[in-house]
């Protein structure tokens, strides 16, 4: 049996990562499920699965953890530091589904038990890239891409860059594609959470509303596929049923295609490097009748834009891109800030705050925290 971790247990990813261990009992063992404030889905995902161990993130809510489990033989904990513990537990796969920066330490510290870990958590990668591919090299771990249009890629790369002229990574274009940038500005967090084709978070369902979830999906193939960035594109597709492609030096194209459902590329690396049936709906391109694809529009999508600056310039400007993101998000969500303020945030941190790279962990919380107090104070101009 396979031992499974799955950090992140109620959100989105993570649920549907449940949904297949649950489906074969046989298969898979469940070492550890975390959740950063759901306690009810906690316990019982961890009730039905006999976790080893269930970690609430919201420490003060330990007590309620404790009760719900009462009766299993879960162990229950809470805190920061143990949702770390319970990553270093040493599952055969661990799947990284704590979204933003929170993700960071616990990944790595699945990672440096040299085992496989599913990554589904971008913003850990665009802001400690090297950082964690470099970790995960040394420990001899097995790094799975589960976005989708990253597992896309890597089910057709051939682990030779030099043969790759190009990698594409499509983009629906969100629920506003079509939209004029004026119309945007009177958009609300609930019409910027009704992604067209999938079901996901809010905040990644902010970040694909605005593109910004393409941009840093741009910086996590540079870390995942060395190809460089002048070799890295993007396209919208709106169908979403090519989830990206890899164009070879002979002109040839392969693409991955598949169901806008997050448990086909969770499947594949839940499997990797054998393959596992799910209960998705299988793709009837008879039906679907036409794929269309058009090119990224950066004026109306100016996040895009900033996010390939970003990954251009290198250094610690991924980190610093992520953290204003995440904080203008938050916002936006809180209604503190309009939709189109999400990007002016970001640029406005972006001018005025260039550290040194970061060269370890505790560097890149630090930029990550400077740069959200710069997001704050550029968030106070705009409201004022």
């Amino acid at each position: 049996m396979r031992s499974v971790t799955i950090l992140g247990a109620t959100g989105s990813v993570g649920t549907a990562t449940l949904d297949l261990v649950e489906r074969e009992p046989d298969r898979f063992r469940v070492e550890a499920l975390t959740a950063h404030r759901n306690v009810a889905g906690l316990a019982a995902a961890a009730r039905r699965t006999r976790a080893a161990v269930a970690v609430i993130g919201d420490e003060s809510r330990l007590g309620e953890l404790r009760n719900a489990l009462m009766g299993s033989d879960v162990e229950a904990a809470g805190g920061a530091d143990a949702i770390v513990e319970a990553a270093a537990r040493g599952a055969d796969w661990t799947m990284a589904a704590i979204v933003g920066l929170a993700g960071l330490r616990p990944t790595m510290a699945a990672l440096a038990r040299g085992k496989a870990v599913g990554l589904a958590n971008k913003e850990s990668l665009v802001s400690a890239g090297a950082i964690m591919t470099d970790a995960a090299a040394r420990a001899g771990a097995t790094l799975l891409p589960v976005d989708s249009e990253h597992n896309a890629v890597f089910q057709c790369y051939e682990r030779d860059p030099a043969r790759v002229s190009r990698i594409v990574l499509t983009a629906s274009g969100g629920p506003f594609r079509d939209w004029p940038q004026e119309r945007m500005r009177s958009v609300t967090p609930a019409q910027a959470v009704k992604h067209p084709n999938w079901s996901m978070g809010a905040k990644i369902s902010i970040d694909s509303a605005t593109m910004m979830n393409k941009g840093l999906e741009l910086i996590e193939a540079f870390h995942l596929f060395p190809v460089g960035a002048e070799r890295l594109d993007v396209l919208v597709h709106p169908q979403s049923v090519v989830h990206s492609m890899v164009e070879y030096v002979d002109g040839s194209v392969l693409a991955q295609l598949g169901s806008p459902d997050m448990r086909v590329p969770i499947a594949h690396t839940l499997a990797w490097p054998d393959r596992m049936a799910t209960p998705c709906q299988k793709l009837d391109l008879a039906r679907i009748g036409r794929l269309d694809f058009g090119a990224p529009d950066f004026v109306r999508f100016p996040a895009l834009a900033l996010a390939r600056a970003a990954l251009e310039a290198g250094g610690a400007r991924p980190a610093v891109l992520n953290a204003a993101n995440e904080a203008a998000v938050a916002a936006f969500l809180g209604g503190r800030i309009g939709f189109l303020d999400i990007a002016d945030t970001v640029a406005a941190v972006l001018d005025r705050f260039d550290p040194a790279a970061p060269v370890n962990l505790e560097d890149v919380v630090a930029i990550d925290a400077a740069a959200r107090i710069g997001a704050e104070e550029a968030m106070e101009r705009v409201a004022a």
